[in-house]
C-alpha cells in the first residue's frame, strides 16, 4: 500500500467513506458489489472510494483474525516494563528485541510508573516464564517486569469506531 503523500485529516472522509471503512473492518473480504450496494454507490466509485482509503492510508491492510486458543495460545499476559536507561541505543536496542518476538502482540510506551505495556502470548505458564527469562529480562536497562494474566478475555477487537470519532 502506498503511504500518504501529504498528511491526511480524519475531516477529510466524508460519511461514505466513514461507512466504508467501518464494513471493511467487520469484513475485510465483502465483494466490492456488495458494499457498492449497502453505500448506494456505482461499483465503479465504490472501488475508487475504497482504493482511496488504502493510498491515504487508512486502509493499511488485511488479515485473518485468529482464536488465539485454537492455535494453542492459552495464555496471554499484560507485561509492565520500567527501564532504568533511557538512552537513545538501549531504546534501538529494546525496540529491536521486542520488534524480532512474535509473542509480543503489541508494545506501548506509556505514562505512569512502567515505562511499556505488552500484550504477550504463550502455550501455557512454562512457556510465558520461558519467555520472560530468554527475552524480557535479556532487555536492556530493565529494572521491573510485572505480569499481569488474562483470566478470561471478555472483549478484544481491532475495529476503530470511524463513524462515531467523525461525529457522523
Amino acid at each position: 500500500m502506498n503511504k500518504p503523500k501529504e498528511p491526511f485529516k480524519m475531516s477529510e472522509l466524508d460519511k461514505k467513506e466513514a461507512r466504508l471503512a467501518t464494513l471493511l473492518q467487520a469484513d475485510g473480504r465483502v465483494a466490492n458489489a456488495r458494499l457498492a450496494e449497502q453505500l448506494h454507490l456505482s461499483e465503479a466509485t465504490c472501488w475508487r472510494r475504497h482504493k482511496r482509503l488504502e493510498e491515504l492510508g487508512v486502509i493499511e491492510g488485511y488479515q485473518a483474525i485468529l482464536n488465539r486458543r485454537k492455535v494453542g495460545a492459552s495464555v496471554l499476559a499484560f507485561v509492565q516494563i520500567t527501564c532504568t536507561q533511557h538512552s537513545e541505543a538501549a531504546t534501538a536496542e529494546f525496540e529491536r528485541i521486542i520488534q524480532a518476538s512474535s509473542r509480543v502482540l503489541s508494545c506501548h510506551n506509556t505514562t505512569g510508573e512502567a515505562d511499556f505495556l505488552l500484550q504477550v502470548v504463550a502455550k501455557d505458564l512454562d512457556d510465558y516464564s520461558h519467555f520472560v527469562e530468554t527475552v524480557l529480562r535479556k532487555l536492556p536497562g530493565v529494572s521491573s517486569i510485572r505480569s499481569n494474566l488474562s483470566l478470561r478475555e471478555m472483549k478484544a477487537t481491532s475495529h476503530l469506531p470511524v463513524e462515531e470519532l467523525l461525529g457522523l
